[in-house]
């Protein structure tokens, strides 16, 4: 995966086996081959036909918040949505990020107050 570039955001197994990997990239957008390299690590990994598991391998894409800290780093500079707990939302140009919060448009934010962190898509 770091050889493509890219890095893990999460993953979710549910209760019927159905494994959802989300991935990002350092650089640039997943692209299919990025998915398709991770689905063939799995797939010699684990034996599909003795684990009985469905694997679906995905990006992180712009409808989804941030999970990890390099989604933030990469983020820097781009506007966001930040959603907080109790309704209000704050929109602007992410500066700084790090483990403990978040500045927008010279704002600090702390991640105890965020609910959600997602990136602005706006078409010109």
């Amino acid at each position: 995966m770091a050889e493509r570039g890219c890095f893990l955001v999460e993953v979710s197994v549910s209760k019927d086996n159905d494994i959802e990997i989300v991935i990002e990239k350092e650089e640039g957008v997943v692209d299919w081959e990025d998915c398709s390299a991770i689905d063939k690590v799995m797939h010699a990994a684990f034996d599909q036909d003795v684990e009985d598991y469905a694997l679906t391998v995905s990006s992180a894409g712009l409808d989804r918040p941030f999970k990890v800290m390099k989604q933030y780093q990469k983020a820097l500079g781009a506007k966001v949505d930040v959603w907080m707990k109790g309704g209000k939302k704050v929109k602007g140009v992410l500066e700084a990020a790090n483990d403990k919060a978040i500045t927008v448009d010279g704002e600090t934010i702390g991640f105890d107050v965020i609910n959600s962190v997602r990136p602005v898509v706006e078409f010109e």
